[in-house]
């Protein structure tokens, strides 16, 4: 029989938890033997530090394991909950326990990136004098989220998501474990379905023993005996569990995969990260933006068509919506990834705004002023101004554009790839033209 949850009882990813390094479960490339932050712990020497990584890849865990072996005080605080208040109640502690009892005290900030740069600021000095060890668990990257001056002081970790095989190392510990786990149950799983589990948790250990839990309290009685099947564990993970923070580093990250994987002329990776990003969670919308932009960035006048096919992907997911829409974001995706590509124009762009930025506000010349009144006549606006369709080959060579004051640019600099072959071509002859004129 499923046992009855009592007062005061603990979730399975809670019970769990690690209380060794020898069950620590993954981060082998900061933990595994000889590494400098394991030797670190087992020797309890301890430096502030930053534990960046997704959720469920053992933060919490291994501040809580570095405390028990260190024989140090743990002061947790989250800084969503949290203020300056509370951060000085616990230096305050952290003194006296020093004082009175010879004791380090580790603070753990859970979330730290929530904190903004002035209660961040509070920390410096204690951080500084060994008042207490910092450790900050952040899921945003820690260059963007925290402060120089913290950074300076502390020291970086990076863990990653588990791995399939870790986290299913993970779930079957917690099936076999009779004191703090389900092995009292006698919970038939079979191991395929422990892979499908496994791949929902999408790296996330918490993820993993928070579903297993759920699995288990509903798993039906066959025989006096515990049975996950397939249609259960599909009831379970009817959710989708992608991680895909809308205002994370992971959507940035994958948006930038598409367009490089765009950029590199590779479509299968280049859809690949489309459907990654649908299934998270992404905006169609934001992706089809983000298609045009690589159609002018990544493409421009090699391809005249990439622009078109990408506006069109946009009005069609605009009238048409989910599933059909997604479909022709995924056409204007494979045809950009295809098409013969040039930098050229965004180059070009990039530099004449660079110029209209540093070289001041230069005169209109004269010439190519519009004088729509006698008297802008009479001042000699639009005088000598040559109408170039009415010039041989609809070109008027030599003629100069530019602001008298600033030396004529060259920005444009087209590709032999694609149309702008072509286009290379005629302005290669234009300024041949100009080279006569001028002589």
């Amino acid at each position: 029989m499923k046992p009855v949850k009592a007062e005061g009882f603990q979730p399975l990813a809670t019970r769990m938890r690690p209380i060794s390094l020898e069950e620590f479960v993954g981060q082998s490339h900061v933990l595994g033997q000889g590494k400098p932050l394991r030797r670190a712990i087992e020797q309890g020497i301890l430096h502030s530090m930053i534990l960046w990584g997704p959720p469920g890849t053992g933060k919490t865990t291994l501040a809580q394991l570095m405390a028990a072996k260190t024989h140090a005080r743990f002061e947790r605080l989250s800084a969503i909950f949290s203020g300056v208040k509370d951060i000085r109640k616990a230096v305050e502690e952290a003194k006296l326990a020093r004082a009175q009892e010879n004791k380090a005290t580790i603070l753990f900030i859970d979330e730290v990136h929530r904190f903004n740069k002035a209660q961040q600021d509070v920390f410096l000095p204690y951080v500084e004098d060994g008042t207490f060890i910092l450790i900050g668990a952040t899921t945003e990257n820690p260059s963007f989220e925290l402060n120089n001056a913290l950074l300076s002081r502390t020291r970086v970790y990076v863990l990653k998501s588990l791995s399939e095989d870790e986290l299913l190392s993970v779930l079957q510990h917690a099936l076999k474990d009779k004191e703090r786990g389900l092995g009292s149950l006698s919970l038939t799983f079979p191991e395929e379905l422990q892979r499908l589990l496994v791949q929902a948790a999408d790296g996330d250990a918490r993820q993993v023993l928070n579903l297993l839990e759920i699995i288990a309290d509903l798993a039906q009685e066959q025989k006096n005996q515990l049975t996950v099947t397939a249609d259960l564990l599909a009831e379970v993970l009817q959710v989708s569990l992608r991680r895909f923070d809308k205002q994370g580093e992971a959507f940035y990250d994958q948006i930038s995969a598409l367009h490089k994987s765009v950029r590199g002329s590779a479509p299968d990776a280049a859809l690949y990260w489309l459907a990654r990003m649908l299934d998270g969670g992404c905006d169609p919308l934001y992706i089809a933006r983000r298609v045009v932009r690589m159609a002018s960035e990544d493409i421009g006048l090699a391809d005249t068509r990439s622009l078109e096919l990408a506006l069109n992907a946009c009005q069609v997911y605009e009238r048409l919506g989910s599933p059909e829409g997604e479909l022709a974001i995924a056409q204007a995706i494979v045809y950009l990834a295809c098409a013969p590509k040039s930098n050229a124009l965004y180059l070009a762009y990039n530099a004449a705004r660079q110029d209209a930025k540093a070289q001041g506000s230069f005169e209109v010349p004269m010439h190519l002023r519009n004088a729509p009144t006698a008297l802008m006549k009479k001042l000699g606006y639009g005088k000598m101004y040559r109408y170039a369709h009415n010039e041989p080959e609809g070109y008027a060579a030599g003629e100069s554009y530019f602001p008298e004051d600033l030396k004529p640019r060259r920005y444009y600099h087209p590709t032999n790839r694609g149309l702008e072959a072509k286009i290379a071509e005629r302005l290669a002859y234009f300024h041949e033209l100009d080279k006569k004129k001028n002589k």
